[in-house]
């Protein structure tokens, strides 16, 4: 499913290039469900394209153990025929049961409609799975969470070579460390890809205002038609999923984003128990302070992150905490200050934006959180009470 074919395209400037972020740009647009069986089996032998600038990384190995658990999915978004649109991605088996993870915007119409509130993102009418083995059947949506980008489906195992692929731990990860894409680009289905992680903690769009924090930037060759699919590590487990690229010709250009499975884990675990996820919220807007800037603030501290914004009626401001409204450049960076500048939660360094994040998200909402504060040159702890996300986007 093309994020390229059905996300917002959000344009980045780069020089005199404009370089768009296609969102789920891993998929793969399609028009009719006869279009998009003809192109999922256009490909009967897989694609290899090996970085061979990566040593000690068995790609045929980890290709054999992994592929089988590999599938292409196909939503239709109308009522099906012709007239009924859709698009095609990829996915990966969890369970013997049949349970299947793949992108949110896989199997929705959140690329067609560019909504950014969960409420105006709808499920696709029908949704197909095809396993490498070329069986095709049909999958229910369990759920998704446009948060985080992850979606929910399950075919039934009646019939099936099941192979479940294992979940690694995305927290471990080392830039330059190999990594493998398996998917349907292009849909040339069970087509591998190598390169490496480029970064980590990398923030990357979701389908929502709020930010996916803790991305895997990868060089590994990541297309439409990918989104949804796994990447690999050198033991065989999956520790992202393929989301996303930053490109100027709609095409891989060696910048790919994978969601972080860690993340993704604590999505699939509530979908699989309510249907949907719930996240924390404090509402607030940040920015890294780092020494510089804190110097040119008059704040006595070399870590922690600015309050720019806090979000009227949410936790933060019923909590009392503040934004400032000194508006200036400051290094080619727009800043507000004279807001409070948050250093520690529950006990915990922030030394950037994600840290923050990071820390609300191992909350549940109803939970406190304690953030040491610092506030005209005075330290102190303000207790908040954190909200639901899911009600701070529909209000």
């Amino acid at each position: 499913m093309s994020r390229a074919s059905r996300l917002r395209l959000p344009a980045l400037a780069a020089g005199a290039a404009m370089i768009a972020l296609v969102l789920g740009a891993c998929g793969e647009n399609m028009t009719t469900p006869d279009e998009t069986d003809t192109t999922a089996t256009d490909a009967t032998t897989p694609t290899v394209a090996v970085n061979s600038s990566v040593a000690g990384f068995d790609a045929q190995q980890v290709y054999a153990d992994a592929a089988p658990s590999v599938v292409t999915i196909i939503s239709i978004l109308g009522d099906g025929g012709l007239s009924g649109g859709g698009g095609q991605g990829s996915g990966f088996v969890i369970s013997d049961s049949g349970e299947i993870v793949t992108n949110a915007h896989v199997v929705t119409d959140a690329e067609d409609t560019g909504a950014s509130n969960p409420s105006d993102i709808h499920e696709a009418k029908q949704v197909y799975v095809e396993f490498g083995d070329h069986n095709q059947v049909p999958a229910d949506i369990v759920g998704f969470d446009p948060n985080a980008d992850v979606a929910l489906i399950k075919v039934d195992p009646d019939g099936l070579d099941i192979q479940p692929i294992e979940l690694g731990n995305s927290d471990d990860l080392a830039v330059g460390q190999p990594v493998a894409a398996i998917g349907s680009p292009f849909g040339q289905q069970q087509s591998l890809s190598t390169g490496i992680v480029s970064a980590t903690d990398r923030s990357i769009d979701s389908l929502t205002q709020f930010k996916i924090d803790g991305g895997i930037q990868t060089d590994a060759s990541i297309n439409p038609g990918n989104s949804g699919g796994p990447l690999i590590d050198a033991d065989g487990e999956v520790i992202g999923i393929d989301q996303q690229i930053n490109t100027t010709s709609g095409g891989n250009e060696g910048v790919g984003f994978a969601v972080p499975i860690n993340l993704a884990k604590r999505s699939i675990d509530q979908l699989r128990d309510n249907g949907e996820v719930s996240y924390p919220y404090l509402g607030v807007a940040t920015m890294t302070l780092f020494p510089q800037l804190a110097e040119r603030l008059g704040v006595d501290t070399d870590h922690g992150v600015l309050i720019t914004q806090v979000n009227p009626g949410s936790p933060a401001d019923e909590a009392g905490l503040k934004a400032g409204n000194d508006r200036f450049r400051f290094q080619a960076q727009q800043v507000i200050g004279g807001g409070d500048v948050i250093v520690e939660a529950d006990g915990d360094q922030l030394e950037q934006d994600g840290d923050l994040a990071t820390a609300i998200l191992d909350k549940e909402p109803g939970d406190t959180v304690t953030l040491k504060i610092i506030r005209d040159g005075k330290t102190e702890d303000v207790d908040v009470t954190l909200g639901d996300r899911n009600d701070a986007e529909s209000g």
